[in-house]
């Protein structure tokens, strides 16, 4: 019980204080997105830069590590689409959308600060790894099993698929810091003391400003929507991703460190991006938009449950 107010309770906390902050209209709807904006397209793309830079990319991008959570969240979207579309009988493009909300974790805004908390900052390197290729694997996957759901609807050619994934992937903020970081890393860049310094500053703002906004945009985000489809993604996201991810790191050997950060982010609630996602498309926004409010309320005791169960 001590990790969940030490450890868990600490992050929701600046999570809640930006949803009293917008419920009470200290801040205007502007001001969030503002401030949302700030720390998705520039203060974590610099996190990630920086991260990815400075990562020893043989040692942390461990097979096993990678294996064992996306093994879990390739599962959680196969479970999340083909649970749609027989369970409650929605359309290939809403299952799209409700399988990508099983499959986004939200590795950043609660998967790095609750590890961090738990086991030190030095504990980051398997996440930064996963992290490293969740965007643009996890986006590639929901952007092409949409697009072919989208196709096969209204009879379009897939010849024009690759160039649409690679548009979506390479104006993603995220994407385009992690490709940076690892062109500086293999190239063996170097910055000057006075520009890590500004990198350094900025990326102190990174995880609480998002935090802070993602609890303004939650509330936002009313309770409603189809509860039984709800309940099914915080299942998938909360349940049976970290399970696939602890069994298949077990079963694998993974070092300590490994499982931590593997089953820690896959047993994160889905992130915004599940509902950007859906409003990229207009399709089953509001179930989307239901699951990241009620999976991230969840999580403050599924987080702590897996904590409780990991080494």
């Amino acid at each position: 019980m001590q990790a969940l107010f030490d450890i868990i309770l600490p992050v929701f906390l600046v999570i809640g204080a930006g949803y009293l902050a917008s419920w009470r209209g200290l801040l205007t709807d502007n001001a969030v997105d503002g401030l949302m904006g700030f720390s998705q397209t520039i203060a974590i793309p610099c996190l990630l830069f920086k991260a990815i830079w400075q990562l020893d990319l043989g040692a942390n991008f461990e097979p096993a590590l990678l294996i064992s959570f996306y093994t879990g969240a390739l599962t959680s979207f196969a479970a999340g689409l083909v649970g749609a579309r027989l369970l409650f009988r929605r359309d290939w493009e809403d299952a799209v959308v409700i399988g990508f909300a099983c499959l986004f974790s939200n590795s950043l805004l609660l998967g790095l600060p609750i590890t961090e908390r738990a086991y030190g900052a030095d504990a980051l390197a398997g996440n930064y790894a996963i992290i490293a290729l969740h965007s643009p694997m996890l986006y590639a996957v929901g952007i092409t099993a949409m697009e072919i759901a989208r196709a096969r609807s209204s009879g379009t050619a897939l010849h024009r698929l690759p160039v649409t994934i690679l548009r979506a992937m390479f104006r993603n903020a995220l994407v385009i810091g992690i490709a940076i970081g690892v062109a500086f890393n293999l190239a063996d860049i170097a910055l000057p003391g006075p520009v890590l310094q500004s990198l350094d500053m900025v990326i102190r703002t990174a995880l609480p400003s998002a935090l802070f906004a993602l609890g303004g945009v939650l509330f936002r985000y009313r309770p409603e929507g189809d509860l039984p489809t709800v309940l099914l993604v915080c299942a998938i996201s909360l349940g049976l991703h970290p399970a696939i991810a602890y069994g298949m790191g077990t079963l694998l050997d993974l070092s300590t460190e490994g499982l931590r950060s593997a089953t820690v982010t896959a047993a994160m609630a889905p992130g915004v991006n599940a509902y950007v996602f859906a409003n990229l498309y207009g399709r089953a926004k509001r179930v989307a938009a239901t699951s990241v409010l009620l999976a991230t309320g969840l999580c403050i005791l599924t987080s702590w449950l897996w904590l409780h169960l990991l080494p």
